[in-house]
């Protein structure tokens, strides 16, 4: 039996458990797959059908592009896949396949007419489909716990309106709240699809509400790498920079899990071909509503086109950079009465904008078509699909075979010959002022200057339960190296909730050795270190209530010894501590001063440069007042709560705050015992909520939204919460947000 024959075997099987396993997994409730009662729905392609067609490559001799991607980890099985990708022009050759790429903004609204004027549009039935929704439902209910009936209404509706003269699989659903994406492809190219993935990134408050944000399919197709994107960005016209960190941070945080365990996760730039889509909310600035509409009528696109915010920012090169977009030639697709082709009318009266827009990066891409549809009045939107013709890369088997059995017979020479081995930049590495939330990174470059491809990877030591200490990373902390290549690693140190608490105390500090271990060669030690500047983000209440001074303004000795005293210690020394943080009362007093009225309070994210600047003003005390935007102090604030070692109440009373949750006597009795500092922050907070209910008309704020935000991080739970959890919890911050507003 030949090593191919051999290798082919072994990777089915081994593909086999992996796919069954895989099976097993459940989703998570972010990404809220539901394709078994989509496929019902579609009433063409039933789930068990679907399934086989999508997943027989895993089973299928002659799908090489499986067989470069199978789970083997043994290093001589990861050694011929990287030479397989590196060679695939030995055995490849570009095929051109169409892709229908759609994007609608639906407001909210059930469908209440055929979509087949968007997507059947096209002369010939694409190959594949990429649906993207965003606003998909705008219920409380969707916002706070991710669930809509609207998910199904609107699948099956896409379903019934694909192109009637070919039959589609459903590869993916993938949802975030009101984000979300579909992938169809014909049935026939189902067998061709492999490692698929889905996953979702929340950019609103705090990082991590889903009301805005993406969500995105990976996938294999044949033998491309394809990611599709769905992204729904920060609104309103002069938030652009809001919208530019929307999309830098979901290009950092969407990380796709490969198949092989000892390869670091896929982003999504790390793809062949990229298509992103959705409502980026880019508008026309310096114009006014008349202007642009004027332009419209004259069908003057390209004078409109000079005042688009996202052609702007591109031609900075601050967001997709790489991407291409198509001519626009189409008038904007928001804002529209609904129900009708007419301008809002409504009191706000918006400036049109071409919010809705399609963009590629990757060879061998052409457009055929980039419009919106005018007849679909559904929404406030119209919606826009773009048909791209992308070169796909097919595997020839017979080239294949031949490469494959000659990169063999190359390795086995080589093994028994060499040691691996490599050259490093740089073996120490030092982070100067280290603060809260704040990015910092090094590089760290390897050459491989031994006679053989190498297998390198972090390992752990001895008693440590990861690589690196938790405010460490290195990216990728595993990979290949080619013989004679160099890899760029990044040491990306980031303190978080999680890490500053020891860091303040001064039970930790910014010192690790990293362990790069090459497999069959030696080993290789990389020092960290570096000073962290306290903050008050991640230092107790207790801590900052006995501060008179900004905690960077102390001795740093004076911080430590003051963290790690018990309140009975700090009680005894006599002195008399604040009421609250002088740090929360300066948010908080600013807050009720300028924001009281806000729209969207609480609920709109700020700037991350505007709260790393809040954040140094809270710490040295440098300023009377605070800077940025009231959304940003708005959020700090959050972050601030968000980062208390010990929460508001703390966590031993807990499970008595949820058996109580019902009754507001014993709610406010339960309070009443709290520590004397977490009592003033308690009710401080909560008069400060009830003070923003009395002005619900201007900043529309309601209870529910109020409890939603506040109650997990007031009244944080030790453990995971369930939603059963989650509601308890609100009732019982209700209570006291109720009392004086009603």
């Amino acid at each position: 039996m030949s090593d191919a024959t051999r290798h082919s075997e072994k990777s089915q099987k081994a593909d086999s458990k992996g796919q069954a396993k895989e099976e097993k997994k459940t989703n998570s409730a972010a990404e809220k797959s539901r394709a078994e009662s989509i496929s019902e729905s579609q009433g063409k392609v039933k789930r068990d059908e679907r399934n086989d067609q999508v997943r027989s490559s895993s089973h299928t001799v002659s799908n090489k592009a499986q067989m470069l991607s199978l789970p083997q980890f043994g290093l001589r099985d990861n050694l011929i896949k990287c030479e397989l990708l590196k060679n695939e022009d030995l055995y490849t050759h570009l095929e051109n396949f169409s892709f229908f790429v759609g994007t609608y903004n639906v407001n909210g609204q059930t469908p209440k007419e055929s979509l087949r004027p968007w997507l059947s549009s096209t002369p010939n039935p694409p190959d594949i489909y990429c649906v993207g929704f965003q606003e998909l439902d705008l219920s409380k209910e969707a916002f706070f716990f991710n669930d809509t009936p609207k998910e199904t209404e609107w699948l099956k509706a896409v379903s019934e309106a694909l192109h009637p003269d070919a039959k589609y699989a459903l590869v993916k659903l993938v949802r975030l709240v009101g984000i979300m994406l579909l992938m169809y492809v014909k049935e026939q190219h189902a067998k061709h699809i492999a490692e698929l993935e889905a996953e979702t990134v929340g950019t609103g408050i705090m990082g991590r509400m889903g009301n805005k944000g993406a969500v995105a399919i990976r996938l294999r197709f044949h033998n491309s790498d394809i990611c599709v994107v769905n992204s729904h960005l920060a609104a309103h016209t002069e938030e652009y920079e809001r919208r530019n960190q929307d999309f830098r941070d979901i290009c950092a945080r969407m990380l796709f899990r490969q198949s092989d365990p000892t390869l670091p996760p896929l982003t999504i730039m790390k793809h062949n071909i990229v298509l992103w889509l959705g409502d980026l909310n880019y508008r026309i600035s310096e114009l006014d509503v008349e202007e642009v509409k004027g332009l419209i009528i004259k069908k003057d696109f390209e004078t409109l086109q000079n005042h688009d915010q996202l052609r702007r920012q591109m031609d900075l090169e601050a967001v997709f950079v790489g991407f291409m977009e198509g001519e626009v030639d189409f008038q904007p697709t928001y804002k529209y009465d609904t129900g009708s082709d007419d301008w809002d009318s409504s009191e706000k009266c918006r400036v049109p904008a071409w919010c809705d827009r399609i963009l590629w990066r990757g060879k061998g891409i052409e457009q055929l078509h980039y419009r919106s549809h005018m007849a679909l009045r559904t929404s406030d939107h119209k919606p826009v699909s773009s048909l791209l013709q992308i070169g796909i890369k097919v595997v020839d088997e017979e080239s294949y075979k031949k490469t494959f059995e000659d990169i063999v017979r190359t390795l086995d020479k080589m093994e028994n010959e060499c040691i691996p081995s490599v050259s490093l930049s740089q073996r120490e590495f030092h982070f100067t002022d280290v603060k809260y939330m704040q990015h910092q990174s090094k590089t760290l470059k390897i050459h491989n200057d031994g006679q053989v491809p190498c297998h390198f990877e972090f390992i752990q030591k001895l008693e440590e339960p990861a690589y690196c200490k938790p405010w460490l990373t290195a990216n990728p902390n595993k990979g290949f190296l080619a013989q004679g290549a160099d890899m760029d690693i990044e040491l990306e140190l980031f303190v978080n909730r999680s890490t500053a608490s020891e860091l303040n105390s001064g039970q930790q500090q910014i010192e690790d050795i990293l362990v790069l271990h090459l497999d069959r060669g030696k080993d290789y030690f990389i020092s960290i270190a570096g000073n962290y500047l306290p903050s008050c983000f991640g230092s107790s209440v207790q801590t900052l209530c006995h501060m008179k001074e900004p905690i960077q303004e102390m001795p740093l000795e004076s911080v430590w010894e003051l963290s790690m005293k018990s309140t009975d210690e700090i009680n005894a020394d006599g002195e008399k501590p604040m009421d609250i943080p002088k740090e929360m009362w300066m948010m908080v007093d600013h807050l009720y001063r300028n924001a009281s009225k806000q729209e969207d309070l609480f609920q709109q994210p700020g700037l991350r440069s505007e709260f790393e600047e809040i954040r140094d003003c809270l710490d040295t005390g440098m300023l009377d007042s605070l800077p940025g935007s009231n959304h940003s102090v708005a959020e700090a604030l959050l972050l601030f709560l968000d980062a208390l070692p010990e929460p508001v109440i703390p966590f031993s009373l807990y499970q008595q705050c949820l058996d109580c949750c019902s009754s507001s006597i014993q709610c406010k009795k339960l309070v009443s015992t709290l520590p004397p500092c977490h009592k003033n922050v308690f009710n401080y907070l909560t008069a400060f909520l009830r003070e923003l209910l009395k002005n619900s008309e201007h900043n529309r704020l309601d209870l529910n939204i109020l409890a939603t935000i506040f109650a997990p991080l007031l009244l944080r739970s030790p453990a995971n919460q369930d939603i059963a959890e989650k509601r308890k919890t609100q009732e019982f911050l209700q209570h006291f947000l109720v009392q004086e507003h009603s």
